[in-house]
Formats: structure tokens, sequence, C-alpha cells
């Protein structure tokens, strides 16, 4: 016998989260403290765009950063003078610098528009530097755009564009002039942070380093970190956070939740969640009303009245019924997919439903509505 599960054409979809527990690595489950990557951004000209560039006469910062340009290269225009520039755009620069990346290597850029400029099709940035935080220098950006948008438009002020022509990119089109400075290697001991603060994991992690390692290697310092004595030279730590990243171990199961997305209906249910005994009525009263028309004619040759077109409504009340179902302590989650698909509930009622046993206090979950 096949079963029909109501909710799928509903576009409900119930996802079994942490079905059976697998042994993860430590590299998947934590970063080491202090190797991360920063954040750089930048400013530039975009020049070679066939006539989308910014409208001078609206962004003046773009005419002010070109004069300054071409200043730098001995062209001093009379004072008072205006340029038009149709083919220039003033743009931001923005990309990561990542964790231990030397000078000489190349980054990705992404190029947006800062002014009206109405694309960057065909366009190149001129050299244009990229600073930290720390207002330093750490890359310089040049190169060719990539632009996946798209636009067009007729002289009657129509026009069509597809994706975002304004913003771009440059595949390795930043060069790294600077390492960013790390905190790896200058103490006797490393921090592992876990990527979801779990007391169990930093448990077990401490445990199966301890166990692979040595006794008193880790401790677990709180629900996100946990303290590794770890060798000072750079070679040997960096073969011995080798090994430790390669450890596996069991992570410890998330908490009961339910994450409910109210606009695509999406629901995502934890297999730990359980519902206390509660008695849930779903049901709907249903108003069809079908117009339809009819035509009425004269009942004589000579009565005298004419043929007209008249309304005729057709409207049918109905209710379903046997729609209250019963949740017994301690149900599981099978349980409840069960009891939501024979009544057949859409992604709205499945969320009333939800939110009401939080409301009366029977759902032992935490419900996010996002």
């Amino acid at each position: 016998m096949n079963k029909k599960y109501l909710l799928t054409p509903f576009m409900l979809t119930l996802i079994l989260m942490a079905g059976v527990a697998q042994a993860e690595r430590i590299k998947d489950l934590a970063t080491v403290a202090g190797v991360r990557s920063n954040q750089l951004v930048g400013y530039g000209l975009v020049v070679g765009l066939d006539g989308t560039g910014d409208q001078t006469s609206q962004t003046p910062f773009t005419i002010q950063s070109m004069l300054s340009m071409l200043a730098q290269f001995g062209v001093t225009l009379p004072p008072g003078t205006n340029p038009q520039l149709k083919n220039v755009a003033a743009v931001s620069l923005h990309t990561k610098l990542p964790a231990f990346a030397k000078p000489g290597q190349l980054l990705d850029v992404t190029i947006s528009s800062l002014g009206n400029a109405k694309s960057l099709r065909g366009g190149s940035l001129l050299m244009a530097p990229l600073k930290g935080a720390d207002g330093n220098i750490y890359a310089i950006a040049q190169g060719n755009l990539i632009v996946g948008g798209f636009g067009a438009g007729g002289s009657d002020g129509s026009k069509i564009t597809v994706n975002i022509p304004s913003v771009g990119r440059i595949p390795g089109g930043a060069t790294v002039e600077r390492a960013a400075p790390t905190p790896f290697g200058s103490e006797d001991s490393i921090v592992l942070n876990l990527h979801g603060p779990d007391f169990t994991t930093s448990k077990r992690v401490a445990e199966a380093i301890n166990s692979a390692i040595g006794m008193g290697t880790a401790y677990p310092v709180d629900a996100s970190s946990i303290k590794v004595n770890a060798p000072k030279s750079h070679s040997q730590r960096v073969m011995f956070l080798s090994i430790v990243e390669n450890i596996t171990l069991e992570p410890g199961e998330a908490s009961a939740r339910i994450i409910v997305n109210s606009r695509t209906g999406t629901v995502v249910i934890g297999r730990h969640v359980r519902v206390t005994s509660a008695a849930v009525s779903h049901g709907s009263l249903t108003v069809t009303i079908v117009e339809q028309t009819a035509v009425s004619q004269p009942t004589g040759a000579f009565s005298g009245g004419s043929t007209v077109v008249v309304p005729a409504s057709d409207i049918e009340i109905s209710q379903e019924s046997n729609r209250m179902f019963m949740f017994s302590p301690g149900i599981s989650l099978n349980e409840i997919v069960q009891a939501v698909n024979q009544v057949g509930a859409a992604p709205g009622d499945l969320i009333a439903i939800l939110e009401a046993l939080k409301e009366a206090g029977a759902l032992r979950a935490e419900l996010i509505v996002i």
C-alpha cells in the first residue's frame, strides 16, 4: 500500500536532522583561534565603458577622482574645466585576505558601482589599493571585469535588465602585498573554537585529543573553546595540528528544535522533539461561490419586454469533520508527522498547530519562525 504524504503538494518539507550520530573530524567541528580571514576594501575607477558610466553632473566625486589621477601623471587641466566622462565609473572594491596569505598570491575581487553607472560590462579597473581595518594596504587590484548582468533600453524609456550589471568580479585580480599578522606560534598553547557552542561536544573533543596524544594535552574551557598544549616551534606546531584536526569523534546531538520558514513553508524538525499530552482540533469551513449568467426572454411575442442577461450565483458551504487528533505524552517525531499528514494540514496550518502547542506548554522544543 502506497502512502500519500499530503504535505508535499503544499511545498512542506519535513527534514529529520541528526538521524544517526556519525564520527566527524575536529577540522570540521572547530577552527584554530586567530587563524581567520580579514576583510579588505578599496576605491577605484573603472574605465573603458561603452557610454554606460557615471553621469558626472550628478557624481562629482568621479570627476574629482579622475582629475587627481591625471595630476599624478603630470596632466593638468585648466581651472574650471568640467570634463564629461561617460566611460568612467567610480567603484568600491572588496575581498577577503585569507589566513597565512603571502605577498605575490592572487585574490578574487568584487567591484560594485558607487554612482549611477548603468553597467560595468566591458570595463577595466585601474590600479587600486585594498586596505584593512587598520588602514594599511594589503593588496593591489587591477584588471578586466567579468560582469554577469546585462541591460538594454529603448529610446522610449523601456528597458530590460538581467541580473545586476553594476557589479562585476576580477578572478585573481588582486595581488597580496603584505601578509596579515597572526598570533599563530606566539603562545605555548592553541585554542580550538567550535562552530556551534555545545558542552557535550567540547568535552568530547578534549577527550578525543587526550586519548590520541596523551592525557593533559587538552581540556575544555567552555561550551565553545578547548585549550590544547602544543609545541611552540612553527614546524612542529604545523605537524601537531595536522594530527589534531584529523582526530574523529561523535559530536553532541543538537537540542530539540523546530525551524519554520513561513515564506516557503519549509519545516525542519529535530529528532529529539517531544510533545506532552495534548488534543488538537483542526478543521475548516469552506464556502464556494460560482458565478454564472442566464438569459431572460419575454414570455410573449408582443409583450413589449426585452431580452436581458441576469446573474445567477450558486453558493455551497461545506465543513470538514473528524479533524481532531490526540498527542500522547512523549510522542515522537514520526508520530507527529503521521498525525499532521492524516489531517492534510497545509504549511500555514502546521505553523499554527506548532505555535498553539508551544503556547499551551505541550511542545518540548525551541520553535523558531523565520
